[in-house]
């Protein structure tokens, strides 16, 4: 597609014609060390492979399904781990916000304000975002159809926002159940801009656990490469060293020994897609 987008993030490059961007990291920041061995860890995979990487973690998750769930360390303290990363691994970072007072203090120190599906509709959170001025990545709701996102980038731009990433990340499929429609991805390109597909929350299990979600890691592997075969230009993986007992999204997050050889696959594929 010749009228797509480019959007650049300090030195990345990001669009649907463009070699695909990793966007990586456990789903909640867990500690300083943990944080720092993550994106270290992901970084050295990519500087090999010469992929473009954008860390992501989330210092609060709002939306657990149990009251008694962990919540994360907190905006503070993760924005603290945020520059600290930032400064002593130069990598770009993209973290989740829950309310539009948040967006201000994160804009100081990520580079992208990601949107959660739950929320992709809510007005107030995405102007405020747009006015930020960062790059804004909004996650296409469980329950929208691709074509609705449209109305998302009418209310982004109309705030003032010009670098904007749309993501698929499934949709509802009977209960605690999602399923991923390929066709959603050239859907949502028609629109120019950058198509990330959320491989990990694809294969979640929402609320499949009771006071938990449940997910099927196995399929991981399957739906990033048939995304990939889109042409999309990011692909979204939460990985973690244990996800078995990581506090969040463990059952859908990619064990960190298996992120390299998947990205083999993955460039393998993207080469020649978009050559």
């Amino acid at each position: 597609m010749s009228d797509q987008k480019k959007l650049y993030l300090n030195n990345i490059e990001i669009s649907n014609n463009s070699p695909f961007v990793l966007i990586a990291g456990p789903c909640a920041i867990e500690s300083k060390e943990h944080a720092i061995d993550m994106a270290s860890s992901i970084k050295s995979i990519c500087e090999e492979l010469n992929i473009q990487f954008i860390y992501k973690s989330s210092f609060d998750k709002a939306n657990r399904t149990s009251i008694n769930s962990k919540r994360g360390v907190g905006l503070d303290e993760g924005l603290k781990i945020f520059e600290y990363l930032k400064n002593s691994l130069k990598i770009n970072i993209i973290t989740d916000v829950h309310e539009k007072e948040q967006c201000k203090e994160v804009m100081t120190i990520v580079d992208v304000i990601q949107i959660p599906a739950f929320l992709c509709r809510q007005t107030d959170l995405l102007i405020a975002a747009a006015k930020t001025d960062k790059a804004v990545m909004v996650k296409k709701g469980q329950f929208l159809a691709p074509w609705e996102m449209s109305n998302i980038i009418k209310k982004l731009v109309s705030a003032g926002a010009d670098n904007i990433l749309l993501c698929e990340r499934g949709t509802s499929f009977g209960y605690n159940n999602l399923v991923s429609d390929m066709r959603s991805i050239p859907i949502m390109k028609k629109t120019g801009w950058p198509v990330i597909f959320d491989v990990t929350h694809s294969v979640q299990q929402p609320g499949g656990k009771g006071d938990k979600s449940g997910g099927q890691r196995e399929f991981v592997p399957c739906l990033a490469k048939a995304s990939i075969a889109t042409g999309v230009s990011g692909i979204f993986i939460e990985t973690h060293q244990d996800p078995d007992n990581a506090p969040s999204d463990g059952p859908n997050m990619l064990d960190i020994k298996n992120l390299r050889n998947l990205l083999i696959k993955l460039k393998q594929i993207d080469d020649i897609v978009k050559q």
